[in-house]
């Protein structure tokens, strides 16, 4: 079984750099990271403030499970959902989910709302276990920082 808790620090106060690292090398062999997004800036940014949370599902000292969550007043939404590749098949990602959606509603949050990339159908056979449904949406963003878009980045050898 794993302990569900918040990484340490949280919240208004950064975690240990062996925290974060802890947790990036997680999500690492999840395949949850990009070149483009920053790990530890997304730790950094959830763990400054009250409407989110990473939550670290523990076995012994180790992380084998992750979800960070938050929410903008109106709904939440989940990221970086992961279990440690040999731990998977023993419902530790759905022990994840309902720790988030139990932190979502405890903040008076009704909806959850969650993008999975679309070549990932693992995780969208997943999330519709747990009750999700595919919404008919256009998802659309915009690049406020357009350093940090992959598009225009190039690589440096």
């Amino acid at each position: 079984m794993i302990e569900i808790r918040p990484l340490a620090g949280w919240p208004g106060s950064p975690p240990s750099a062996g925290d974060t690292q802890t947790l990036t090398a997680l999500w690492e062999r999840c395949g949850l990271t990009r070149p483009w997004n920053d790990p530890n800036a997304d730790i950094r940014l959830a763990s400054s403030c009250e409407n989110a949370v990473i939550l670290v599902g523990w076995q012994a000292d180790a992380p084998i499970a992750s979800v960070m969550t938050g929410h903008d007043g109106h709904r939440g939404t989940v990221y970086y959902v992961s279990v440690d590749p040999g731990h998977r098949g023993k419902g530790y990602g759905r022990l994840m989910m309902d720790a988030a959606e139990g932190w979502l509603r405890d903040k008076g949050i009704w909806k959850l709302n969650l993008m999975v990339r679309a070549d990932n159908q693992a995780a969208v056979d997943f999330y519709r276990a747990l009750g999700y449904a595919v919404e008919e949406r256009i998802a659309m963003a915009k690049w406020l920082d357009p350093a940090k878009n992959p598009q225009n980045r190039q690589e440096t050898a």
